[in-house]
């Protein structure tokens, strides 16, 4: 089975951007972190090897107390 890759995009705290990039790379799953001008704050890629192991990963990411809002998309 192929990894399940998605996309997670962040409304973070004013200022916070790259708090968030760089704790967010820390993350196991995470691939890539970077922050973005518009209407989202970061951008997030993250591969996992099933659905819920991708879950994990995003719950970790929405634990961080600098991060109001995500969108999350799953690759098809």
């Amino acid at each position: 089975m192929a990894n399940v890759k998605a996309y997670i995009l962040l409304i973070t705290s004013i200022g916070k951007e790259m708090d968030v990039v760089n704790d967010v790379k820390k993350i196991d799953g995470v691939k890539d972190s970077t922050a973005v001008y518009g209407e989202y704050d970061v951008v997030v890629e993250v591969e996992a090897k099933a659905l819920d192991e991708l879950n994990k990963t995003i719950n970790q990411i929405r634990r961080n107390p600098s991060i109001i809002r995500t969108v999350t998309l799953i690759s098809m």
